[in-house]
């Protein structure tokens, strides 16, 4: 007696997607992933919902118990500008910036090529030291380096706003383009030494073009910061020398009643004036680029 089996069918492939259709792809994630992806939307969302009241309230005319302000206008930021003489303090701002940036750099980059390239007694303790200004709060090393900076008469001016700043924007430097320094092959240099070239040229002629993406990475860090700074840009300022940051706290604690749209048109101004120099600086500047380049650049 025979037994029949019944034929077995095969399984059809899968359709082809549509030409010009990407397969779709699931997201598969770890509970603590998403957990930290909600922190951070919620985050972002509470940080638009503070920026968003700001600029809205900064056009209103009266806010109270509405979704939106009954009326709208633009007067809060004339009256700003004009109560606070604003285009005086975007100036000194951005010359206290650009001083900070260039200073920094100057005194960053002899020193952070110190630190890569030589070994010497206390090595540690110097490293240890260019962090502390980063690790611990400006107000801590403020006061009492606006004391000694108003005893020796430098502080009240614009030159005692920059001396103040360089104190935390150095280590940014210097720990900034530490990294690019070690990773250049120090046979470069011996070998442009070998050829007749003294210190000076290899730093300017071969160094520089190749610490580029360093200096420019670290001038955006100490440019931001510098803008951003209260702490020791208050305590050393006087009234030539006042920042923006400054100019804000001041409109905010000034005698008399002031309405809340004329302080905030004066932060919408910050904003605006942080959001422009940072568009500016990665216009023309784009660290990752540049390293990208650099890496392609440099002798195999």
């Amino acid at each position: 007696m025979s037994t029949a089996t019944a034929p077995v069918r095969a399984t059809p492939p899968p359709l082809p997607s549509p030409p010009g259709t990407a397969p779709r792809r699931r997201i598969v994630a770890t509970p603590a992933a998403w957990l930290v992806w909600g922190a951070v939307a919620i985050f972002l969302v509470l940080l638009l919902g503070v920026v968003s009241s700001v600029l809205v309230n900064s056009f209103g005319t009266q806010w109270f118990d509405t979704w939106l302000p009954k009326g709208w206008r633009t007067q809060w930021y004339a009256q700003a500008w004009n109560d606070f003489d604003l285009l005086p303090v975007i100036v000194t701002t951005l010359e206290v910036a650009v001083a900070v940036v260039a200073l920094s750099v100057l005194v960053g980059a002899p020193a952070s090529y110190v630190l890569a390239r030589r070994a010497f007694p206390g090595k540690r303790a110097v490293q240890l030291l260019f962090l502390l200004p980063i690790m611990m709060p400006p107000i801590t090393y403020g006061i009492p380096l606006a004391t000694l900076l108003y005893k020796v008469g430098l502080a009240g001016n614009i030159s005692g706003v920059v001396l103040a700043n360089l104190v935390p924007c150095v280590p940014f430097v210097v720990l900034t383009m530490t990294p690019f320094i070690e990773q250049l092959d120090p046979a470069i240099e011996q070998a442009a030494r070998m050829s007749g070239a003294r210190t000076w040229s290899v730093f300017t002629r071969i160094l520089a073009p190749l610490l580029l993406p360093g200096i420019l990475a670290s001038s955006i860090l100490v440019l931001v910061r510098t803008v951003g700074m209260f702490e020791l840009t208050f305590l050393t300022a006087g009234p030539d020398s006042t920042t923006l940051v400054v100019a804000l706290f001041n409109s905010m604690n000034a005698a008399g009643i002031r309405a809340q749209q004329s302080v905030d048109s004066m932060a919408v101004i910050y904003m605006a004036v942080m959001l422009v120099l940072l568009v500016v600086a990665l216009r023309f500047v784009n660290p990752t680029q540049l390293v990208s380049q650099v890496k392609e650049e440099q002798p195999s």
